[in-house]
């Protein structure tokens, strides 16, 4: 498991910055994302199956955000090409060794939804947002284990 606070303070604030979508309620949602799919950073790489890196993104995913997001919003691919050496889309590979790009992959995911993100302080609204738009209605992830994954990761 990763540490919390350098998690923080070295990969999702860094992160967000350079995408300019940061926010208190953008980095609680990353936390509990990445405590959830890969218990904190204990996996790189799903056990049996294609998920890959700290958000357990799945290749076909991060090859939609890729297709039918990044690529029709000039500004954004820019801001990744600059920010995070990406001038065309990376082999999947890098969601699992930099961190960096891992989060702000899971951020782009997240900011291809309309509705607002929910409020960093209210636990059950990261966990419904983060089901639904996330782990999906059909994902294995069950609101108890969720927060109680998300607690262990917080330290609490």
């Amino acid at each position: 498991m990763l540490n919390i606070a350098q998690f923080r303070e070295f990969i999702i604030q860094p992160s967000l910055h350079d995408l300019i979508l940061n926010s208190p309620d953008a980095e609680e949602l990353l936390v509990f994302t990445c405590a959830n799919e890969s218990l904190g950073g204990t996996y790189i790489k799903q056990v049996k199956g294609p998920a890959l890196g700290i958000y357990q993104m799945e290749p076909e995913t991060y090859n939609d955000i890729w297709q039918n997001y990044i690529k029709n919003k000039p500004s954004l691919f820019l801001t990744i090409g600059s920010n995070f050496n990406a001038h065309f889309q990376p082999d999947e590979q890098r969601l699992m060794y930099d961190f960096r790009f891992a989060t702000a992959m899971a951020r782009i995911h997240y900011a291809r939804v309309s509705e607002p993100l929910p409020s960093s302080k209210d636990i059950n609204a990261i966990w419904h947002y983060y089901k639904e738009y996330y782990n999906t209605p059909n994902g294995s992830a069950q609101k108890e284990l969720a927060i109680s994954n998300y607690r262990r990761f917080l330290g609490h």
